[in-house]
């Protein structure tokens, strides 16, 4: 490999964004006391806290007493889905989700059943919207605590009828939690929430950040032991240089997002016709419409996943996959097995900020003979 290695694969963590690195390296300095003493290094930690949480809240439209910091996404996430259930547990303990959630509330959905709990899971279709009418006929079902709907499919992008979904939950009397992962600091989320969860190093910032929403009036009571830190939300101490830079990359990252979408949605158009088009027997996954405008997905006949990762790292591109053969999984995405889509040889393309129209055509360049060659090395030709 000679020339220089292309990250695409942005769904799964955004390179930093050169607001989240200035704030960082500033925060250094000065965040490092605890900001729940008095002295004088603890009282600019606060003021430090204080104007992150300000800061991320204006940019999600919320109250800065309605958001805290939690140690990842993935934490947010199961404190949303069990705090969510515990604090409606006289309603009744019954979780309503769809079925491409991101596994961190999958797996929080497990614990509430292995709990004693319930959970029902609405299909989607194999475009991987939400099935409405089956939605709005769980979550007036009796004794639902909770529906959990995730804003864009992680592995397909495709964007999910928040609005519609929410309109049902608030005539049903169920708060919705929506997982904005993929969302926040890329495109708007619809209002009617409840609860709303996102990650930094989605759109720029460090890793080791998530955001936990709760508005006022939603029935929410933190599933961990007591902590005077956030509110009682989330327990331990905050990373506050890695919070102070995530809460100025969202900012900016939330200005330039219009921007960026219009860069970005021509380049994966282009992807999604050039796949199609160029490399046979492949399926381009997701809605063509309602879609995150930085990602896109498609499956290769005859290819396996884990193969055509590799192959496509030693030329210098990085990129995901939902693959029924990857290093971390021996099943096929729960999404793609979900949506009922090709999940062999899958490959996950994400853009960036720092994607180019460059790097975009020499991946689409590259892939065909890539994918010819593993095909061939597999024995199988006449494609």
């Amino acid at each position: 490999m000679s020339a220089s290695p292309v990250y695409l694969d942005a769904a799964t963590a955004t390179p930093l964004h050169p607001v989240a690195r200035q704030a960082l390296l500033a925060a250094l300095e000065d965040g490092w006391a605890d900001p729940g003493k008095l002295y004088t290094q603890a009282r600019r930690s606060r003021q430090l806290l204080d104007a992150a949480r300000a800061a991320a809240a204006e940019t999600l439209g919320v109250r800065p007493d309605e958001l805290s910091f939690t140690a990842s996404g993935t934490a947010a996430a199961h404190a949303a889905v069990l705090g969510g259930l515990a604090g409606r547990r006289r309603t009744g303990r019954r979780l309503v989700h769809s079925a491409i959630e991101h596994s961190a509330v999958l797996h929080a959905a497990e614990r509430h059943v292995a709990d004693g709990g319930e959970a029902a899971s609405v299909p989607v279709d194999r475009l991987g919207g939400l099935d409405l009418e089956v939605w709005s006929a769980e979550v007036r079902a009796p004794g639902v605590a909770l529906a959990a709907l995730i804003a864009a499919s992680h592995e397909v992008g495709t964007l999910q009828p928040v609005a519609e979904a929410a309109a049902a939950c608030l005539d049903a009397g169920v708060p919705l939690y929506v997982d904005a992962a993929q969302a926040v600091g890329r495109v708007p989320v619809p209002p009617g929430w409840s609860v709303l969860t996102a990650s930094a190093h989605k759109w720029g910032g460090p890793a080791g950040v998530g955001l936990l929403v709760v508005r006022k009036g939603t029935r929410w009571e933190s599933p961990y032991p007591a902590d005077e830190r956030e509110s009682g939300r989330t327990p331990g101490a905050l990373n506050l240089p890695a919070v102070v830079a995530a809460a100025a990359s969202l900012r900016a990252a939330a200005a330039e997002a219009e921007a960026e979408a219009a860069r970005l949605a021509p380049l994966v158009d282009r992807i999604r016709a050039r796949v199609t088009a160029e490399v046979p027997d492949v399926e381009v996954v997701g809605d063509p419409q309602r879609r995150l405008p930085h990602l896109v997905t498609f499956s290769c006949l005859y290819v396996d996943g884990e193969a055509l990762l590799h192959a496509l790292d030693r030329r210098g591109f990085a990129v995901s996959s939902g693959s029924s053969c990857t290093s971390s999984t021996l099943r096929p995405s729960h999404v793609l097995e979900a949506m009922g889509v090709l999940s062999h040889g899958n490959v996950r393309v994400s853009l960036h900020r720092d994607t180019s129209a460059a790097d975009v055509e020499r991946f689409l360049a590259e892939l065909p003979g890539i994918v010819a060659d593993l095909r061939a090395e597999a024995g199988v030709v006449g494609l």
